[in-house]
């Protein structure tokens, strides 16, 4: 009996922690499912090995919270890891849950890659945009996209063939590229391609938006290789410190297993006053 009111209890405490959580997310758009990009920074299979150790986290993530995880893309790396990666999350709050997450990504541990057991430094980059639905209009015209195919590659199974059926799309104008070859015909994988290009177009227009209108410096992030959003140490002590809420949690491996519930709870709280200034 004991012990089952000590797993009832415990239950119950996380299941209040995940309601105080969604009642921080207040967005227009935090409630629409999600949309999430990976890309290592410089530094060759050390960076893409860890931008594959945050893809299992975050897939880790999704199973502890009962959300639907499907990897869209993957690029593999040469040796180990991955070029880039792009999966959807399904699941109520998904993406205002995973704003927490934009932004640039540090190890630092001994490498397994290295001979000479030294320890690197490496980076990789997280990119969340909602999965946006038929009611918002974003105008694509064709004369600013380019399309390419492409022969699929990596772990996707039986979708894996030898026929050009991926697609890669580019916004020419932006830069931003999109691609999908997770489903079985090309004409599939270019909807979900087109489909993630314009999630990824609005949320860069929600950034632009939000710069706009900072008014509070906790507000402010730039999302790129200079500014670490949180670093992950397992060498020569173990800790994972977000630079910004300032939360260390020295249980690297729980963390690294998808539970980063605790990182981003206290993201949310430390950005609810600007957030409450751009609503005004």
């Amino acid at each position: 009996m004991e012990s089952e009111l000590e797993t009832e209890i415990a239950r119950l405490s996380e299941d209040l922690d995940r309601m105080e959580t969604a009642s921080l997310l207040s967005g227009e758009n935090d409630r629409l499912n999600a949309i999430v990009t990976l890309h290592p920074g410089a530094g060759g299979t050390e960076s893409q090995d860890w931008a594959e150790m945050l893809l299992r986290m975050y897939r880790r993530w999704c199973e502890r919270r009962g959300f639907k995880f499907t990897l869209m893309d993957f690029q593999a790396g040469e040796e180990a890891g991955l070029k880039s990666a792009t999966f959807t999350v399904a699941g109520e709050y998904a993406y205002g849950l995973l704003t927490s997450e934009i932004g640039v990504h540090r190890l630092v541990r001994i490498s397994p890659f290295d001979s000479a057991a030294r320890r690197h430094t490496s980076f990789a980059s997280v990119f969340v945009s909602p999965e946006i639905d038929e009611n918002i209009t974003i105008e694509l015209k064709p004369e600013e996209l380019r399309v390419e195919t492409y022969r699929s590659t990596g772990a996707g199974g039986q979708h894996v063939n030898t026929t050009d059926s991926a697609v890669r799309v580019i916004h020419v104008p932006s830069g931003t590229v999109a691609q999908c070859q997770n489903e079985r015909s090309q004409h599939r994988n270019r909807e979900m391609a087109m489909k993630i290009l314009r999630s990824k177009l609005y949320e860069l227009e929600l950034e632009k938006k939000r710069a706009e209108t900072e008014k509070l410096e906790a507000s402010k992030a730039d999302i790129d290789f200079g500014s670490q959003v949180r670093s992950y140490v397992l060498h020569p002590y173990r800790l994972i410190k977000d630079h910004r809420t300032k939360l260390e949690i020295g249980d690297t491996d729980r963390v690294l297993d998808g539970d980063i519930d605790p990182f981003i709870k206290a993201y949310l709280l430390w950005r609810r006053p600007a957030t409450a200034a751009l609503n005004k």
